[in-house]
């Protein structure tokens, strides 16, 4: 996903010429490059003359890593008060609305969790865990949970990187600003707007910051590709491809539940539902971004699929800015995987632990390729994962980052399908 295109096309014009070029075509050349230079440092064998080398060669890595884990916490607190501020959703369609999108998350999370308990992608290959990495040790305390949502300090879980408790702030002064900002619109009043102001510059100015981070990736997956092989070989890439498999089972699942709803819940037919969004689909995969397919999105469902307009803006306009599905049930697998690596697979109650985290986090996913890496450091934090190995998952994350989009773009679609409920719009024309 990307930010709004006003943002993007400036800073397009503005950027170098070598970062022009595509995200998607940069991680792969950086792969082609990294397996190359992994094979030449010993493939699995390397010399001891080259350990420094090889040891640096994550450094890119472990950089992007420590500035995603910093940017994470204010991208939520922004994004969820910018959501709050900006968004207009009527009453009654606003609150079927919000079911409909907490419905169809939760099911996502909970379709990832199963796939990766059943397939269990984790135990496919051999990845030795890093040194520093700890086993979860985070278990089901609800009263505990209850109690650690109140931070001590408003600033505490920034410093922190509390998912919980960021969420907690970010929902109270939303709701509450966005109240204010309802009663002085009817009271004649404007004194919210240098609030609102102030808020969506701070948003643009994350979104920047983590597209300088984002920059970096190639260059990030380059050294962790090249040091891995070299290290270890092939064989950690075993557990990647089931990994990737797993995701892919989940989305295809996620898709064939979104089609059910469209065909119990609407008067549109799931088949004519497929034909009509493959522009916005195509558009999702190629670009990365829902986004950019807001508009396409938007129109499909009027011209193609025949929604009212009413429904169509709600689901593919209002219900973007909060339904990423895809990205909450990637995040929820990743945690279970990484889990799975360590050989301390995550009980129930800290699995509830991963949904809850997984639903607030992709709500918070900004609109930027790659938004969920950036999330994902408080869905592994909030049951005590290493966000070490999130390095790894770089790797793969260019792909499968494209496929969740295409998923985010069908839950926007299914939404707005299910909001213009069993009766055509041709009949009230008739």
């Amino acid at each position: 996903m990307t930010e709004p295109e006003s943002i993007t096309s400036l800073e397009t014009k503005t950027r170098p010429w070598w970062l022009r070029i595509p995200l998607t075509l940069q991680i792969v050349v950086a792969l082609a490059l990294a397996v190359g230079l992994g094979i030449a440092l010993g493939a699995g064998n390397p010399s001891p003359s080259n350990a420094t080398l090889i040891t640096n060669l994550a450094i890119p890595a472990e950089l992007v890593l420590k500035a995603l884990r910093a940017l994470a916490t204010p991208l939520i607190l922004v994004a969820v008060l910018h959501t709050f501020m900006t968004t207009n959703i009527p009453g009654t369609a606003g609150r079927r609305l919000a079911v409909l999108l907490l419905t169809n998350t939760t099911a996502a999370i909970l379709i990832g969790l199963l796939v990766a308990n059943v397939l269990h992608p984790g135990s496919w290959g051999n990845i030795t865990a890093p040194t520093e990495a700890q086993a979860p040790t985070a278990s089901l305390d609800p009263w505990g949970l209850f109690k650690d949502a109140v931070p001590d300090a408003i600033l505490k879980p920034l410093v922190d990187n509390n998912v919980i408790q960021l969420i907690v702030i970010a929902l109270s002064f939303g709701i509450v600003l966005r109240a204010l900002k309802s009663e002085q619109i009817v009271e004649g009043k404007a004194a919210y707007q240098p609030i609102e102001d102030v808020i969506g510059i701070l948003f643009e100015a994350v979104i920047r910051i983590l597209n300088w981070v984002i920059a970096l990736i190639p260059l990030a997956v380059f050294g962790i590709v090249a040091k891995t092989v070299a290290e270890k070989g092939f064989a950690p890439f075993q557990s990647l491809a089931a990994f990737i498999v797993a995701v892919l089972v989940a989305l295809f699942l996620q898709a064939c539940y979104y089609l059910t709803r469209v065909q119990i819940g609407s008067w549109v037919n799931p088949i004519a539902f497929l034909k009509g969004g493959s522009d916005a689909f195509l558009t999702a995969f190629s670009t990365s971004s829902s986004t950019v397919t807001m508009p396409i999105t938007f129109e499909v469902l009027q011209t193609k699929i025949g929604l009212r307009e009413s429904s169509a803006s709600l689901g593919a306009l209002v219900g973007a800015n909060f339904n990423n599905d895809g990205t909450a049930l990637y995040e929820a697998m990743s945690a279970l995987y990484i889990s799975q690596i360590l050989g301390q697979h995550l009980g129930l109650g800290q699995q509830l632990i991963v949904v809850l985290t997984s639903i607030f986090a992709s709500v918070g996913a900004a609109g930027i390729p790659n938004a969920g890496l950036v999330t994902m450091t408080l869905v592994f934090t909030s049951v005590g994962l290493p966000t070490q190995y999130i390095a790894l998952l770089v790797t793969v994350d260019w792909f499968l980052d494209r496929c969740r989009t295409a998923l985010n773009v069908m839950g926007d679609m299914t939404v707005s399908a299910l909001l213009d409920g069993k009766k055509p719009r041709h009949l009230d024309e008739a």
